[in-house]
């Protein structure tokens, strides 16, 4: 699966074989339902892009703050000994535990902080 990125949004590029069309939707809006489509990848690049568009206008018209895909804060559930595991770790670096498990799961991504 592909992605498109645009104003900070990021959407899934998808194909139906029975429709014969691209498709997609942003991702990480669970509450907000945005998607697009399109023949080529053009016209999916346009729609998509014309629906982040449309959902920013609608949020500025209704004075609403538009919801952000990814807000930074995630939960995560490690078990006991890995929780006790992280936090030792933490403590040896000096570092807080949240810290600690930012820069591993940057470092598993491959992107520097």
């Amino acid at each position: 699966m592909g992605y498109l990125k645009y104003k900070g949004y990021t959407g899934s590029v998808e194909y139906s074989e029975d429709d014969k069309c691209l498709f997609g939707k942003v991702q990480g809006m669970m509450r907000d339902n945005i998607t697009y489509e399109g023949a080529t990848v053009e016209e999916l690049t346009a729609d998509f892009e014309g629906a982040v568009d449309d959902y920013l206008q609608l949020c500025a018209e209704k004075g609403i703050e538009p919801r952000k895909p990814y807000t930074g804060v995630l939960n995560v559930r490690l078990g006991p000994e890995i929780h006790s595991g992280a936090a030792m770790a933490a403590s040896k670096s000096g570092i807080t535990i949240n810290a600690f498990i930012k820069n591993a799961v940057a470092r598993a991504l491959g992107m520097a902080l």
